[in-house]
């Protein structure tokens, strides 16, 4: 019996409520794919019972959502923590202290990610994506690229969203190239990555984007050579459609209604649906970073994780094991860096963890194909090892 995919198709979250024959993670998610698809009939028309009802029943109560659930454990621990302290005994005090330096390091950075993620999420159309994603010219991975640049969900939901394009007819590299860009170059986790790595952010995402394209431009070799699959969904993108004559549209739409107030609830939606999204991830990834800063001796991260060739296999191989989404990698990825100054390590745990995350390849594996999944480690890691090690030789 085949299992249900109950992957919800806007954030690539695991979803509950059943609409449209799929499972969404919530009622925003369901707006957007309405209104993605353009249908007339929306989550609140009456007549439509079939997603009335099961919104109506099945929309989880706030304590089941994992952000909630995130900071009601940080509550239990802090808890347990004062009353050790009333005890005498500081067992997590290097832990919170941590994660307090933490705090103040980012949450600017998280702050003004999230509005940004916001903007975009109202104010850039889809269309103008999927326009540009059809071509098999080479300028397509370059725009391919600069649009992942501009998404900011969490590697999770850029995978639902790469998926979907590829449905709507977008190509294998355009597709392969979009998902390598986005989780590092995003503009939210930009942000988050100048706030831990001051200027040599820029080093990380330039050579993510320069992974992003040269494995997009050997992946469109290969479909030349017909080495990967063929995409069954190429479908003609009409030549009228101007991008430049529909944003022009738009803004004019928009300075004969200017309803300020709808697109500033617009843009605090579409921030809010990111926070709940991402932020649990952050927050976990604080939380190994705060413990490996408590509980781990200097020593042993200068040992087994420091800037060695053994120390990057040693880097590469944790980063494929750990499962964590883009944003909540930041902080462990910096704690690396903290503790043994090795700056390639700390992109190679960034780069790896989305060249060889298992979720990844396998929905590449059952959306696209096989041989596309696998090629996916064997282009971009060679890269990512490479470009570490002189990352540590020269810095």
């Amino acid at each position: 019996m085949v299992k249900e995919d109950m992957t919800d198709p806007i954030c690539g979250m695991k979803g509950h409520i059943k609409a449209h024959g799929m499972y969404f993670c919530n009622v925003s998610c369901i707006k957007k794919y309405e209104k993605q698809e353009g249908m007339t009939k929306n989550l609140y028309d009456a007549k439509n019972a079939e997603i009335k009802t099961c919104c109506s029943t099945g929309n989880r109560p706030w304590y089941r959502e994992r952000l909630y659930q995130s900071l009601i454990l940080l509550g239990a621990i802090f808890v347990i923590h004062q009353l050790l302290m009333l005890n005498g005994i500081m067992a997590l005090h290097g832990f919170w202290h941590a994660f307090y330096d933490y705090t103040l390091l980012i949450w600017w950075a998280l702050l003004l990610g999230f509005i940004i993620g916001g903007i975009i999420d109202y104010l850039v159309p889809r269309e103008y994506i999927s326009k540009f994603f059809s071509s098999s010219r080479k300028r397509t991975i370059g725009w391919s690229v600069l649009l992942g640049f501009l998404m900011s969900a969490c590697s999770h939901g850029i995978l639902a969203i790469g998926i979907e394009l590829y449905r709507k007819g977008a190509s294998i590299p355009a597709v392969i190239a979009f998902l390598m860009a986005s989780p590092w170059a995003n503009l939210p986790v930009t942000v988050l990555l100048f706030s831990f790595f001051g200027l040599n952010a820029f080093l990380i995402i330039l050579s993510a984007i320069v992974v992003a394209v040269i494995t997009g431009l050997l992946y469109q070799l290969l479909d030349r050579k017909n080495f990967i699959e063929k995409s069954k969904h190429i479908t003609h993108i009409s030549s009228d459609f101007s991008a430049r004559a529909d944003m022009k549209k738009r803004l004019e739409g928009y300075r004969k209604d200017p309803d300020i107030s709808r697109v500033f609830r617009g843009v605090l939606s579409g921030s809010w649906s990111l926070t709940k999204m991402v932020m649990w991830w952050i927050l976990l990834g604080m939380v190994f970073a705060s413990a490996a800063n408590a509980f781990i001796a200097p020593e042993m991260f200068k040992a087994y994780m420091g800037p060695t060739l053994m120390g990057l296999l040693v880097t590469l191989a944790v980063a494929t094991v750990i499962e964590i989404c883009s944003e909540g990698s930041a902080p462990l990825s910096f704690e690396i860096y903290r503790q043994t100054g090795a700056i390639g390590n700390s992109f190679a745990f960034l780069m790896a963890g989305v060249a060889t995350d298992y979720t990844e390849v396998g929905l590449i594996a059952s959306n696209i194909g096989k041989r596309s999944a696998l090629l996916l480690p064997l282009i971009t890691v060679p890269q990512i090892v490479m470009l570490a090690w002189v990352f540590n030789a020269i810095l």
